[in-house]
């Protein structure tokens, strides 16, 4: 396949090409940076593996080849489920019952990180021609920097895996191997350890490498008669039952099986059915996936169409657990979008889904479960046959569409200083790409947030009751202590009481997200750095999390507070307190809750073309002060905290990001000449 010319060159050819042209010094030090962070990278994956008890890692491995494994039982290697390779698998590994178990161990991580550098070397040099100098010098780091911070990666090094063997094979046959022969023998011996891989040799033969798709079938048929020859009662076991259907290495409707089967099966459809809606959809797919790889092998995108291919394969194989999905983070070199703004939504939607666990990019609500928990299968499906990946001849592939400039409109206290490093703040982002970006930045802050007490309430219980006190003895020579009269109060007045926990539990996330609505929608130019001063300010909160966690007045067991919103807590639990296990209940200095509210209040002063809207925006940081102070989730100093990250937030946006699209527009029509009426 490497050998072929189509329009371009062949890969390998564009990247050293570009490539051979004088380094630039910087272009060398980001070079040499980005392979110190992949160094650092694998030397945190080795040390995850190591520092794990023995017994606990390479789990997989150790029940094939440890001396109680799978491989030295004279029985079947299927009796249990605890081998998922083919029988060929079983046969190559055999011979490793002979090595040492911890000479083994170490021997298959450090070569697993091997594979996977080479892996990342050559996806680098398989870019479509062009590529540019930058492109070709930073690429091959970035890959590996990928693959290792990949779940599939991860999954293979800590159970002792070999799923990326196939995946090397494949990119070895397809791109560095000379000779079509040579060619189907690499991606033939894939097959023969990951048979769904068999959907390569229609592609071969359907781009003219009919001699290397031959070689492919070929090899594939020796492989696995070798080893019915050796194995015959597992081999028949295995093609017979397992390829049925019948899960391997767990249940086959497990949230690890991420192939359209495991879908199925999860969505309570079985037998008959179940197996005719199977075969019947996946040949959809596979026909699809390989008339989208035919059409881009001939655009020259010979990697987007191995990894279409591959995604395919995921989709129509019985089981696809978490160490084969590898696939799916090759697709990442396809362009999708016309415009400047859509051109990252799909690289960045990949990255997560193949580095990020599928609760932090979706929700825990009952009609998302479906979506999260097929997230993998659905990338897989929607890059072997949806994504509209741009041919290399479309203008857009090269240069897409600079974003029209966002509409400005007028507005109060013009003259704010707001957002100067990038000169996009009049452009509306990509709406996909903010939805996305804004989950996935909320779920690691919910993880950092709990984290930062220590992973749960009772780690940090009595330095954070310590801080309440402290907390408590300097409002009081301040003469601010009025939560504990201010909560009794309210307590005695049962629709303020009502009012005030119905504000606190509803308007901290209603208000935010619906003013960032509005300003994306009417106020682009706007939306930019309102959201840079959240986000930043959010950031600081979380440094404030980490360095003092604070009891709030609820959880000061001796100062007689009263929690009106969650009910009386028991002190005399370890880890008292409502939703201990979902957020970190010491995570109060500063408040988010007045944080928050206090910048939509300013936002919207600073925005709103009416006075009763201003009044409107100023009264909600009012209000939630009341209700967190009332209801005894905070202190008053809380609140002075979560003022001082807002105006820390807006003091460094201001200082990183540039004019209002006002001033900028302003500036534009200053420096277009005027032209003079002309009389006649």
């Amino acid at each position: 396949m490497a050998n072929a010319d189509h329009g371009g060159g062949r890969p390998a050819e564009g990247f050293g090409a570009t490539a051979a042209g004088g380094d630039r010094p910087r272009l060398r030090v980001a070079r040499a940076g980005l392979w110190l962070i992949a160094a650092v990278l694998a030397a945190r994956q080795v040390a995850a593996v190591l520092a794990t008890p023995r017994g606990e890692r390479l789990t997989d491995l150790e029940t094939w080849v440890g001396p109680n494994g799978v491989l030295h039982v004279n029985g079947s290697l299927y009796d249990s489920t605890r081998f998922t390779g083919t029988p060929f698998g079983g046969l190559v590994l055999k011979p490793l019952t002979r090595s040492a178990e911890q000479a083994l161990g170490w021997g298959w991580t450090f070569g697993t990180l091997l594979l996977v550098v080479a892996l990342g070397l050559i996806a680098a040099r398989a870019l479509p021609p062009p590529v540019s100098r930058r492109t070709a010098l930073l690429a091959a780091p970035v890959a590996v920097s990928l693959l290792m911070l990949s779940l599939p990666v991860r999954s293979t090094l800590s159970l002792g895996q070999t799923s990326i063997i196939p995946v090397l094979l494949v990119l070895l046959g397809c791109f560095t191997a000379r000779g079509q022969r040579t060619s189907g023998l690499l991606i033939g011996l894939a097959a023969a350890l990951q048979p769904t891989l068999l959907l390569f040799t229609p592609l071969l033969w359907c781009t003219g490498r009919r001699r290397a798709a031959l070689a492919t079938g070929v090899t594939f048929a020796a492989c696995s008669g070798l080893a019915w020859a050796a194995m015959p009662h597992d081999s028949h076991r295995y093609w017979v039952h397992h390829m049925a259907g019948v899960g391997l290495g767990g249940p086959a409707d497990g949230l690890a099986n991420q192939s359209l089967h495991g879908a199925l099966l999860r969505l309570g459809l079985n037998g008959p059915l179940e197996i005719a809606l199977f075969l019947t959809l996946g040949a959809a797919v596979a026909v699809l996936a390989l008339r989208r790889a035919v059409r881009y092998f001939g655009d020259g995108q010979l990697l987007l169409a191995v990894a279409i291919t591959g995604c395919a394969a995921i989709v129509v194989s019985p089981t696809a657990w978490e160490h084969q999905l590898l696939w799916v983070l090759l697709a990442i070199v396809g362009r999708a979008g016309t415009r400047a703004s859509d051109r990252y939504v799909w690289p960045v939607a990949v990255v997560l889904v193949m580095t990020l666990p599928a609760r932090m990019l979706l929700p825990d609500m009952a009609f998302l479960r479906p979506l999260r928990d097929n997230v993998v299968l659905l990338a897989a499906l929607v890059a072997a046959t949806a994504v509209p990946f741009l041919s290399r001849s479309s203008p857009a592939y090269r240069s897409p569409a600079p974003p029209a400039p966002a509409p400005t409109a007028p507005a109060r206290f013009r003259f704010v200083p707001l957002l100067p490093f990038l000169r996009r703040v009049l452009t509306r982002p990509n709406l996909l790409l903010e939805l996305l970006l804004l989950r996935v930045t909320y779920a690691a802050y919910s993880q950092v947030r709990l984290a930062a007490g220590g992973g749960s309430n009772s780690a940090g219980r009595a330095e954070a009751e310590e801080h309440g006190r402290q907390i408590y003895d300097l409002e009081r020579v301040l003469h601010l202590d009025i939560e504990r009269w201010a909560n009794h109060t309210v307590v005695g007045i049962g629709w303020l009481r009502d009012f005030l926990d119905q504000y606190y539990t509803s308007f901290h996330f209603m208000v935010p997200l619906a003013v960032l609505a509005v300003l994306y929608r009417r106020r682009p130019g706007d939306y930019r750095w309102a959201r840079s001063v959240l986000g930043f300010a959010t950031l600081l909160a979380l440094v404030g999390f980490w360095l003092y966690p604070l009891a709030p007045p609820r959880l000061m067991p001796t100062l007689g507070f009263i929690d009106t919103v969650h009910g009386v807590q028991d002190f005399s639990q370890p880890d008292y307190g409502t939703l201990t296990a979902l957020t970190n209940q010491y995570a109060a200095m500063p408040s988010l809750h007045f944080g928050w509210s206090l910048w939509c209040g300013v936002v919207i002063a600073v925005l709103a073309t009416r006075w009763w809207l201003k009044a409107l925006g100023l009264l909600h940081p009012l209000l939630t002060l009341a209700s967190i102070v009332a209801t005894a989730n905070h202190w008053v100093l809380d609140a002075a905290g979560g003022a001082v990250v807002i105006a820390a937030g807006f003091g460094i946006t201001y200082l990183l990001q540039g004019p209002r699209a006002r001033t900028v527009a302003a500036a534009d029509r200053e420096r277009t000449p005027t032209r003079k009426p002309v009389h006649g």
